[in-house]
C-alpha cells in the first residue's frame, strides 16, 4: 500500500513515519511539506520516498492509496477533504479540525465519498486504556457515575508566539491540544455516551505578556515575541452525559505546580486512576478492607497499533473506533466548552 505523509514535522517523524516503516503492508512514496528542507530531510533520513511541497501532487498519483495528515490544525479539514475526493483514505492527526463546523464538513465528505477518515486519537489504541475499558465494560467498577480529568502543567506553553498559540491556526490552546486526548479517552472508556450539557470557562492569562512569561523549557520551538498569543492556557469545564458527569481541569500554564496528568474513573464498586501515557491503579473494598493494586501487563507502542489498524482497515473496510463518526463528539464537546466560555453560560447540545 503506497502512502503519502503530508506534513513532516514532529508528530510525523516521532510516530507516523517510523510506524509505517515497521508495517510490512505499507510503503511511503511521498514526503510532503511546505518547507522543502523538511521533506528532503525525511527522504534522506528514511531512505525512501519523493520530496514534494504540494500535497495535490500526491493526491493525483493513482498509486497512492492513503495519506497521513500531520500538518497544523488549520489545514486538516481542507487536506482531508481534498484527499477523500481524490479517492484516498485518510488518517488525520488530532484534533479533527479547528472547529466543530470544520469537523462536520469532513464527516459529510466522508459519507459522500465512502473513503476511510480516521482521526489520530491514538489512545484508543493504547493497551492501558483498552484494559480500563474492559474493566468498565465488565462491570468491575459498577456504575461509573463521575470522571475527573486533569491535564495540568506549571508553565509549559509550546512554541510561544507560533502555530500552537495562534487561534487562527490551532483553533485553541490547552484544551484543543491536550484536552482532546483526555476527553476522547473518557468517551471511549465509558462507551461514547451521549453528551447532554456543557459548561466551561477558558482563560488566556499567563502567555499574553509574552516577553514576561517565565519558563524552564519550551517544547515546539523557542518563543517568537513578534508572533501571536490568543488561545487558552487553562480551562475548566463540567460535562453532563447520559453516562457519567465529567469534570475537567486543564492548563498548559498556571501558577501552581504538581497538577498532574491523569483521569479518575469513579464507580460505586471501584475506581481507577489512569496516569496519562502510563499504567493505572484500581481502588476498591474487598472482604471488609480497602484495597488497591496496579495491574501488570505488556504494553505495545500505541502509535504502531494505530498505524497497523489504519492499514488493516483500509484493506478490509473495518470501521475503527477512531472513525470520524465516533470521535466527532469530542470536537463537539470542545466547541461547546469554548462557546460556553465565550457566552458565560451552559450549552445544551441538541440531537
Amino acid at each position: 500500500m503506497k502512502i503519502a505523509i503530508i506534513g513532516c514535522g514532529t508528530i510525523a517523524n516521532a510516530a507516523h513515519i517510523p510506524s509505517y516503516q515497521n508495517n510490512p503492508d505499507a510503503q511511503i512514496k511521498y514526503f510532503c511539506d511546505i518547507i522543502p528542507e523538511r521533506a528532503e530531510s525525511a527522504v534522506e533520513k528514511y531512505g525512501c520516498g519523493i520530496a514534494i511541497t504540494d500535497y495535490r501532487e500526491a493526491l493525483g498519483d493513482a498509486e497512492i492509496t492513503a495519506v497521513s495528515v500531520c500538518t497544523p490544525n488549520n489545514v486538516h479539514a481542507q487536506i482531508a477533504i481534498d484527499a477523500m475526493r481524490a479517492g484516498k483514505h485518510v488518517l488525520c492527526e488530532k484534533p479533527a479540525a479547528r472547529t466543530y463546523a470544520e469537523a462536520l464538513e469532513m464527516q459529510k465528505v466522508q459519507h459522500e465519498t465512502g473513503m476511510t477518515l480516521n482521526i489520530g486519537v491514538v489512545n484508543r489504541f493504547n493497551d492501558s486504556v483498552n484494559l480500563i475499558k474492559k474493566y468498565i465494560d465488565s462491570g468491575k467498577l459498577g456504575e461509573v457515575y463521575r470522571v475527573y480529568v486533569s491535564f495540568r502543567a506549571h508553565r509549559s506553553i509550546p512554541g510561544l508566539g507560533g502555530d500552537f498559540t495562534t487561534k487562527a491556526i490551532a483553533g485553541g490552546g490547552a484544551l484543543i491540544d491536550w484536552g482532546v486526548h483526555f476527553l476522547d479517552i473518557v468517551m471511549y472508556c465509558c462507551g461514547d455516551p451521549k453528551v447532554l450539557t456543557v459548561s466551561g470557562e477558558a482563560f488566556c492569562k499567563l502567555g499574553k505578556d509574552m516577553e514576561s512569561y517565565v519558563y524552564t523549557n519550551m517544547w515546539a520551538g523557542p518563543p517568537n515575541y513578534s508572533g501571536t498569543y490568543d488561545v487558552d492556557d487553562s480551562v475548566t469545564a463540567m460535562i453532563r452525559t447520559e453516562g457519567p458527569v465529567v469534570t475537567v481541569n486543564g492548563a498548559w500554564a498556571e501558577n501552581i505546580s504538581g497538577g498532574g496528568m491523569f483521569i479518575d474513573f469513579i464507580g460505586d464498586k471501584a475506581g481507577i486512576r489512569l496516569e496519562y501515557g502510563k499504567d493505572f491503579t484500581v481502588y476498591t473494598a474487598e472482604n471488609g478492607a480497602l484495597a488497591e493494586y496496579k495491574p501488570v501487563f505488556n504494553s505495545r507502542d500505541h502509535f504502531q497499533n494505530e498505524i497497523d489498524a489504519f492499514v488493516r482497515c483500509v484493506k478490509t473496510g473495518e470501521k475503527l473506533a477512531s472513525h470520524i463518526d465516533t470521535v466527532i463528539v469530542t470536537a463537539q464537546m470542545m466547541q461547546a466548552i469554548y462557546d460556553s466560555a465565550e457566552l458565560h453560560r451552559e450549552i445544551a447540545l441538541s440531537e
